[in-house]
Parts: C-alpha cells; structure tokens; sequence
C-alpha cells in the first residue's frame, strides 16, 4: 500500500478549495481518502489564510513513508515557512 500526500479538490466550479490528504496512491482524484491532514484555499488574500496544515499528522504520515505530490510539498514548506515567522519575536 503506497500512500501519497496530495491535493484533492472540493468547492464549487468558480471557488476552489483543496483539501490535503493521504491517500492510496491507487485511488483515483475522488477516492477515500485515509486522512485529511489539512486545507489549500487558492483564493485567500493573506498566505496564512492560504494554507492550514496538522504539521503532527504530516511528520507522522512522512515518517511512515507517505511521500507528498510536488505541489504538496511547496505547501507545506510554504505553512512551515509561515508559521516560523508568526512565531518570531517582533
């Protein structure tokens, strides 16, 4: 069983919204999906309402061998990013 960290649509045709999921990577774009590890809204103005992402839940799924879509990959980096300058001192 391979799992996969990727995008899966949901919204409406003019409001994207992705949720982030592990899922099998056999499943097709609406499959079960295992976990919902967090949210991509393409559509919000500030980045950190943009991304919201369990980092708990990714470090465990990566650690047992899930590997994140490239996309994916830039999300999280981009949440972690984030929340690193939220939380430094001002």
């Amino acid at each position: 069983m391979a799992v996969v960290l990727r995008l899966q649509r949901i919204g409406k045709r003019t409001q994207p919204h992705y949720r982030i999921v592990a899922i099998e990577k056999s499943s097709g774009p609406h499959g079960q999906p295992l976990e919902v590890v967090g949210h991509y809204n393409p559509k919000a103005t500030k980045d950190k309402e943009k991304v919201t992402i369990n980092g708990e839940k990714v470090d465990r799924w990566v650690k047992n061998g899930a590997k994140p879509s490239d996309t994916v990959g830039t999300l999280i980096a981009r949440a972690r990013k984030a929340e690193k300058a939220a939380a430094a001192p001002k």
